[in-house]
């Protein structure tokens, strides 16, 4: 165990906005330093987070519905964003992909909208690896610029850049307009009369035209008249669509509006490439990079490793990859490792929803963030909303122990549904339990989805996809963010009172969370025992310890949003030894609302904690 000194603070964190009223509390002071290296990012959809139009009309265009540009994301703007706890920005939809509108005149094709998910178009069917989304510069001409001033923008202001990188699949129609000089597009070297060859880009169906997919509950741009909705798509021989369907007419529910990516795995499913020796899985980057110096690998792979460095170059600080396991491991330590060595200090997170391959992708893929999504993220929905008790949480905690600080935790992100959602909390006030679990249960980073800390339920009807998620698909408002940004103010002026205690309990908890050197400690369950042997410790309260260093606390939450929950917290007598506590009593209090709490009583070796808890409330102690 590391050192055991008592610390004098304190913190709760409350969640019903009538025991805390925001008016009478000062806001917390923005951290500027991060001590202890615990990292908090936040996702925005860049065509959404500026647009200040609330006309919000299904399959609406831009003239009708707005959409948010680089030059939205104001000093100002970064600023709140840094100050409510923030390390990290994903820029999430920045790469040029398939969209529906009339850029012939900046010599970009038009997109054929029965090959495109909604008007505006889905961020991960990407058009132009080499450059950004036109609709969101002022002058798309110089669309590259305003991105590379966003860069320089978003440093300045103490902040790094994240983008995605789509390596499984990209547009049906892939054109690279700038490509750098001795960059060939996807698929331009292909033998299309082969169904695979290990330097094709893509997997062909030879002799099949590709057919746009039919569904009688579903018409392009809402049935709306277009020059290129004819029920034809000019693609021969048909390609592998990007979920791996190798039908020359995919399913509507296939991901038909992009084509695989061929990473040298033949259809059989063998490996057509080099293998990582044994032992790998225990070695550093260097040792990946070296590895693959010498190595002739698939033409893809190369592809994206220039796409990669080319990003990295201008300065972005790491990248989110859509659905990674859909690609070889092997790939990633070929990519993260040349990545790493242009930057060490790259910020790599996968998206990745099979657990039994999660250590392959942080020792072998050298990621250095998955998604917690099938285990924490899924527990914490069924529980809030009663589907579960609280019981499995450190179960989940325990499992991932040797990869737990790889594990980024969130509760709302574009593809899922919005924590404040009927269909998940109901009210971002209910959601403050499950944050507080999340964020203070491990290492590893945090995130938050733009207008989570004010509570946007994603309501809006914008045309392609359902309610409760914020479109990804279609120009549209996002409400309470609107509020919040105030027409490009950025203070919040417009929220409604429990909107902005809502963003009051983020910014605190996230501040703390960036500067507490307990929350990338150690961890001590204190469910099990309290759930055998406290009356009153209710199936929805949820319990633990964390402790670094000099400090020490307890979280208690109570994720139920409709009843009370009183009790004697038991606090077993080893997590007292290793605290060194002796007999006797400790204050504990409330640091972030600044209000005492309740008294830590060790007799015996053996603590007891009075606890109250309100309806969706937590605390985080110290020891006093």
């Amino acid at each position: 165990m590391k050192s055991m000194m008592i610390i004098a603070a304190v913190m709760a964190v409350t969640a019903t906005a009538a025991q805390q009223p925001e008016k009478s509390l000062p806001a917390p002071a923005a951290k500027t330093t991060n001590l202890y290296g615990k990292k908090v990012v936040y996702q925005v959809f860049t065509r959404l987070f500026g647009n200040k139009n609330t006309t919000n009309k299904p399959w609406g265009t831009i003239e009708e519905n707005g959409v948010g540009k680089f030059a939205d994301f104001t000093d100002k703007a970064l600023r709140e964003i840094k100050s409510l706890g923030v390390t990290h920005i994903w820029y999430t939809g920045v790469p040029h992909h398939a969209l529906v509108r009339d850029y012939t005149s900046i010599g970009i094709s038009n997109d054929d909208p029965e090959v495109v998910k909604g008007r505006a178009g889905s961020p991960y069917a990407v058009k132009d690896y080499y450059n950004v989304n036109p609709d969101l510069a002022i002058n798309p001409a110089q669309r590259l610029q305003e991105f590379e001033a966003l860069i320089d923008r978003t440093h300045k202001n103490g902040l790094k850049v994240l983008i995605d990188i789509v390596p499984n699949h990209i547009a049906r129609r892939y054109e690279g307009k700038t490509n750098p000089k001795g960059i060939r597009d996807f698929g331009a070297d292909d033998d299309t009369k082969a169904e695979y060859r290990r330097d094709n880009n893509f997997y062909y169906i030879p002799g099949k035209p590709f057919m746009v997919p039919q569904s009688p509950d579903y018409r392009p741009l809402g049935g709306e008249k277009h020059p290129l909705i004819d029920g034809k798509f000019n693609e021969n021989p048909a390609k592998w669509t990007g979920n791996g369907s190798r039908l020359a007419q995919p399913d509507i529910n296939d991901w038909y509006e992009t084509v695989k990516i061929n990473y040298g795995i033949r259809p059989d499913g063998s490996k057509d490439f080099p293998q990582l020796p044994a032992g790998y899985d225990q070695k550093d980057y260097k040792a990946h990079h070296a590895f693959w110096q010498d190595k002739d690998v698939p033409d893809s792979w190369e592809k994206f490793r220039s796409i990669a460095l080319y990003w990295t170059a201008k300065g972005v600080d790491g990248f989110r990859y859509d659905m990674a396991e859909m690609v070889p491991v092997e790939f990633w330590s070929y990519l993260n490792s040349a990545i790493k060595m242009q930057n060490p200090d790259a910020f790599l997170l996968a998206e990745i929803y099979n657990p039994k391959e999660y250590r392959n992708y942080v020792r072998l893929g050298k990621m250095d963030y998955l998604y917690d999504k099938v285990d924490l993220y899924d527990k914490l929905k069924e529980v809030v909303r009663g589907k579960s008790t609280a019981d499995g949480i450190s179960d989940i905690q325990k499992g991932l122990a040797d990869i737990e600080g790889h594990m980024l935790h969130f509760l709302d992100n574009h593809d899922e549904q919005r924590l404040a959602s009927d269909e998940f909390a109901g009210d971002g006030h209910r959601g403050k339990p499950l944050m507080v679990i999340s964020t203070a249960i491990s290492t590893s980073p945090t995130m938050v989805y733009f207008g989570q800390e004010v509570g946007e339920r994603g309501d809006q009807d914008a045309g392609f996809g359902k309610k409760t998620r914020t479109s990804i698909f279609d120009y549209v408002g996002v409400p309470a963010h609107q509020r919040w940004m105030n027409n490009g103010a950025f203070d919040g002026g417009k929220l409604e009172v429990r909107e902005r205690e809502l963003r009051d309990f983020y910014k605190r908890l996230l501040n703390y969370a960036l500067n507490s050197q307990a929350l990338t400690g150690e961890f001590y369950d204190l469910q099990k025992i309290n759930r055998e042997k406290t009356a009153g410790y209710g199936e929805r309260v949820y319990s633990f310890g964390r402790w670094r260093g000099n400090e020490r606390v307890i979280v208690v939450s109570n994720i139920d949003y409709a009843k009370s929950q009183e009790f004697e917290l038991i606090v077993p007598r080893d997590l007292i030894s290793s605290w060194k506590l002796k007999d006797g009593e400790y204050p504990v209090g409330d640091a972030i609302y600044g209000k005492s709490r309740s008294i830590l009583s060790v007799k015996d070796g053996v603590g007891k904690l009075p606890v109250r808890l309100a309806p969706s409330e937590s605390f985080i102690y110290a020891i006093k």
